[in-house]
């Protein structure tokens, strides 16, 4: 069924010039502020805990210590990130790009499986806005009140409640900036520098920055950022098929609607089991009537479900008249477990496989991954030169950089080059999470100098990690050249 849409009058406008009546018709529609009504139930409880989740790890990991370090840090200043015990460097970029794939299949398959779960139960702007709304009705009261709060007029009670909400959405809003931040700065060092007024240019800008953000669109713009701003809006459709579990209105058993006494059968007096009550209506944080049909507004946050069941109890009708259900188990009159044996159809499977195949290959990279990384460059100032007894040298600096939180020791050698001799410390030791340049000299002897082509000879560095008193227990290749001049 197609929404009812305003019609926005033209307004005449005084005649031009050459006498002709001009008139200027508005290209965008008012929208009215919405107050929605607090609701609980079963999805509402959901909803929460998947809040104080969220919010328990953004505010509570900055604090975390681990290894005398915050759990997580983006140290830009030397370019390392830390998360527990992994240490990445820029050359592990690759794993972001992994983890956006893997966070890609994932809104995929939940949305094909039902819907926008992740607008309705995690996403930051949902969050933020439940927060913000939970502040607004400790402040301002209920949705009657809040409306009654709002008309014209200032008075004293209006003042100190608004203002009280305010505060504590700044309040909130700061320290949801201060948190941000606390990536990338060491948060008890950040603390000490906000108490002592010493904070950097850069973390005072970003601190109110990303505050000033949460507290627009959390506090004023709300259902707009669904609505308008946020792309997952308008692409959803091509997610969604008519096996995709939404929150549908049974119109063949709520039609027609009509009020009617508790406890009456609304069979016996034509009606549906919808009492029109508009509650569903009242509790939707984008203003939406879900009984106009599937709506691209629609966040999938279930709360006119919740109302609507509560309703239905009160006046002895069977929950459901609101629910999960897809179009075609609706058109059909598909039982639960019906709509539910569809989830297993191809573009699930698909979407299910792929994100299983690539979090596995993901974690086996991790898992696998090597203690340290290597970057060979070649001296570029000589490339090839002779030296005493004829030898034929060729120079590289050598970026060992530690990927743990260890003193670790390395050993150089090269390969496919015989009988290379090599200028370089017999051990060199890198202190946790750094990085280190050495130069490294590598001679062969005249006579395989004559065996080797002129040119540039595909040759390997093989640096090992040397455990103390033991042998090699993992070794990185790189690729590199060899010159020999001709």
């Amino acid at each position: 069924m197609d929404k009812p849409r305003t019609i926005i009058p033209i307004q005449p406008i005084a005649a031009g010039a050459d006498g002709r009546r001009e008139e200027m018709v508005s290209l965008y529609e008012a929208q009215p502020k919405i107050y929605p009504r607090e609701v609980s139930g079963w999805f509402t409880r959901w909803r929460w805990a998947l809040v104080a989740l969220t919010q328990l790890v953004f505010y509570g990991l900055p604090w975390l210590n681990w290894n005398g370090r915050p759990a997580m840090l983006f140290d830009l200043g030397t370019r390392r990130f830390y998360l527990f015990d992994l240490v990445l460097y820029p050359q592990d970029f690759i794993y972001l790009t992994v983890l956006l794939i893997i966070s890609a299949y994932g809104l995929f398959l939940f949305t094909a499986v039902a819907g926008r779960l992740w607008c309705g139960y995690a996403c930051p702007q949902t969050v933020y806005t439940e927060l913000f709304l939970w502040i607004e009705r400790r402040w301002e009261g209920d949705r009657g009140r809040r409306m009654k709060l709002d008309r014209p007029g200032w008075t004293f009670e209006k003042l100190w409640r608004k203002s009280g909400k305010h505060a504590s959405w700044l309040l909130l809003s700061f320290w949801t900036g201060f948190s941000f931040v606390g990536y990338f700065t060491p948060i008890r060092t950040l603390w000490q520098e906000m108490v002592t007024l010493g904070m950097g240019p850069w973390e005072l800008f970003w601190t109110a920055f990303y505050g000033l953000a949460t507290y627009g669109n959390a506090g004023f713009m709300r259902e707009q950022v669904c609505k308008y701003m946020c792309p997952y809006a308008r692409f959803q459709s091509a997610m969604f098929d008519r096996d995709t579990l939404v929150i549908s209105y049974d119109e063949k058993r709520g039609e027609p609607r009509g009020s009617r006494p508790r406890g009456s059968v609304a069979a016996e007096r034509g009606l549906g089991d919808c009492i029109n009550c508009t509650l569903c209506v009242q509790v939707c944080p984008t203003g939406i009537d879900i009984r106009d049909g599937l709506q691209y507004e629609c966040i999938g946050c279930a709360a006119c479900i919740d109302v609507c069941d509560t309703v239905m109890d009160k006046i002895g009708s069977p929950r459901g008249l609101i629910r999960y259900a897809t179009q075609n188990g609706m058109d059909a009159g598909w039982s639960r477990a019906q709509m539910w044996a569809r989830i297993a159809r191809p573009r699930v499977l698909i979407y299910s496989s792929i994100l299983l195949l690539v979090t596995v290959a993901f974690m086996a990279s991790l898992y696998l991954r090597a203690p340290f990384k290597v970057d060979v460059v070649r001296d570029r100032g000589a490339l090839a030169r002779i030296v005493d007894e004829g030898y034929i040298e060729n120079v590289y600096r050598v970026q060992i950089m530690n990927a743990t939180e260890t003193e670790q020791r390395f050993g150089i050698f090269m390969d496919h080059l015989p009988q290379a001799r090599m200028q370089v410390q017999p051990e060199i030791i890198v202190g946790p999470a750094e990085a280190r340049w050495v130069a490294v000299a590598v001679r062969v002897p005249p006579e395989v100098g004559q065996m080797l082509k002129p040119g540039a000879q595909r040759v390997e560095m093989v640096i090992t990690r040397q455990r103390q008193g033991e042998h090699a227990d993992v070794a990185v290749r790189e690729k590199t050249t060899f010159m020999v001049p001709r």
